[in-house]
């Protein structure tokens, strides 16, 4: 068989889709490279997307907004003092962005303005808290970055 410069270019191609599609098959099937949505109701959020943008506005117009601090225990949400904490509601979200299994939700239950979520809950590493909380009919929202 001759070798011209055709069949050079017959040759290239295949390798190169074959080189294409190696990578393909490999990035479908690998669990490595699996990642998953940030939530899986992305568009009706982003419909409330408004909404949370104006929770977030209020919060930030109290005299003093939640804030949060690492402990022996966990983490401690720390709810304004100059509310009734025995008057405020809600939920705290905790999302893992790196595992979509380690997310989770609990109700706000306060008996003084400390708020802890257990150790046991919490891998080191980063995470996103969102807390969804109301106080006399007025809605808040505190969402923030952590590194646990």
């Amino acid at each position: 068989m001759k070798f011209n410069w055709g069949t050079g270019v017959i040759v290239a191609f295949v390798l190169f889709i074959s080189f294409i599609m190696y990578f393909v098959i490999s990035m479908n099937t690998n669990k490595k490279y699996d990642h998953d949505l940030v939530t899986e109701e992305y568009y009706q959020q982003e419909l409330e997307y408004q909404n949370d943008i104006d929770k977030e506005k209020k919060a930030t117009g109290l005299k003093e907004n939640i804030q949060w601090k690492k402990s022996d225990n966990g983490i401690v949400i720390i709810f304004p003092n100059d509310l009734d904490f025995k008057e405020v509601s809600g939920k705290v979200f905790l999302y893992r962005p790196s595992n979509k299994q380690l997310d989770f939700e609990t109700a706000i239950s306060l008996s003084d303005y400390n708020l802890l979520i257990p150790d046991k809950r919490l891998l080191d590493g980063r995470w996103n808290i969102k807390v969804d909380w109301q106080y006399k009919g007025k809605s808040y929202l505190y969402k923030k970055e952590i590194i646990y």
